[in-house]
């Protein structure tokens, strides 16, 4: 089966809406675009730098670890949540790769990550 590639750029073609959260009061929430919701649950490529999360967790971005969202230089959508198809390998951050895997959206849960790529391979990393 082949796998479409999602770009950075599709990504970052989101809108946002305020609703009320029952923890944290009125907070912004994702409107995914309908192109990517088409993809959802198919085999996807993309390409980032890793970023860890904790010891055990890495997480796929558009940035280097130093620009990353967490930092305040770029929004929610320029990272992507990663489960490894098999046992998560040990990553040095910043290192390029490209992974394939199953695309996941979310625009509920104000506590995970909206997009996700499920049982990645690292199919490239420079």
């Amino acid at each position: 089966m082949k796998s479409d590639t999602i770009t950075w750029k599709q990504l970052a073609n989101i809108k946002f809406a305020l609703k009320k959260h029952p923890s944290y009061g009125e907070i912004n929430f994702p409107i995914v675009n309908s192109d990517l919701k088409k993809l959802a649950n198919k085999k996807i490529v993309v390409k980032g730098f890793i970023v860890p999360i904790d010891n055990k967790t890495y997480a796929i971005s558009k940035n280097v670890f130093a620009s990353c969202f967490f930092c305040g230089k770029a929004g929610p959508e320029t990272i992507m949540g990663i489960k490894f198809a098999k046992a998560t390998p040990k990553l040095k951050t910043d290192l390029y790769v490209t992974l394939e895997g199953t695309f996941r959206y979310n625009e509920n849960d104000a506590d995970d990550w909206i997009y996700h790529i499920e049982n990645a391979v690292i199919v490239k990393s420079n």
